[in-house]
């Protein structure tokens, strides 16, 4: 939902970030290599106890995660980049998880129950990129819903400073994400549903 309705604001800044490291010659790819391993680190300073380099980590992963789009709209978008961007995404939500599992083992099932709605939220989120034809700024069909990548980061980051209520927000952690799921698959239904439509009307 902020990525939706809050990305204007804050473009100015990654359009501007974006434009300097292609002056100073990196490719978007590269960016998304430098964001993944930054994101990937939050995991493991969760492990050693490092909340707040865990969460600069992950803001800083976020931000340049969203800076690599940026530049690849500004070069040459490139279809394995969408890949990796997307791959890497979850990776860094892995990292987090485990981070917290290993951290926290007494709250393991609900960070497998968090994992598991993601996975939902995910599978419905890229099958309906992958069977429609419908684009936006991304090089897919982008979904909105009550959980982006913000909402996502947001809830990470209480979960991170916030350990002795790490179970309940967890738990909305896992409501909001399987909510998302079911909003993104009932308008799946009716995005496909109206194509199918169109083209019954055509033939």
């Amino acid at each position: 939902m902020l990525d939706t309705h809050g990305r204007k604001y804050v473009q100015p800044v990654i359009g501007a970030t974006a434009k300097g490291l292609i002056q100073v010659g990196l490719s978007a790819n590269q960016v998304t290599m430098v964001s993944f391993v930054i994101g990937f680190s939050s995991g493991v300073w969760i492990y050693f106890d490092q909340p707040i380099l865990a969460v600069i980590a992950l803001w800083l992963s976020g931000f340049l995660d969203a800076v690599d789009g940026t530049m690849a709209r500004l070069t040459k978008p490139s279809a394995f980049g969408t890949v990796m961007d997307v791959t890497f995404d979850r990776i860094v939500e892995i990292s987090v998880i485990l981070g917290l599992a290993f951290r926290f083992p007494e709250v393991m099932w609900a960070l497998l129950l968090l994992s598991v709605s993601i996975i939902f939220s995910m599978t419905v989120f890229l099958t309906v990129g992958a069977v429609t034809d419908k684009s936006g700024m991304k090089s897919f069909y982008y979904q909105a819903g009550l959980a982006e990548r913000t909402e996502g980061f947001i809830l990470f980051t209480l979960m991170i400073l916030l350990t002795p209520y790490l179970l309940w927000l967890t738990l909305l952690f896992f409501v909001v994400e399987t909510f998302t799921g079911v909003q993104r698959l009932l308008e799946a239904k009716r995005v496909l549903q109206a194509r199918e439509d169109e083209t019954d009307e055509t033939i």
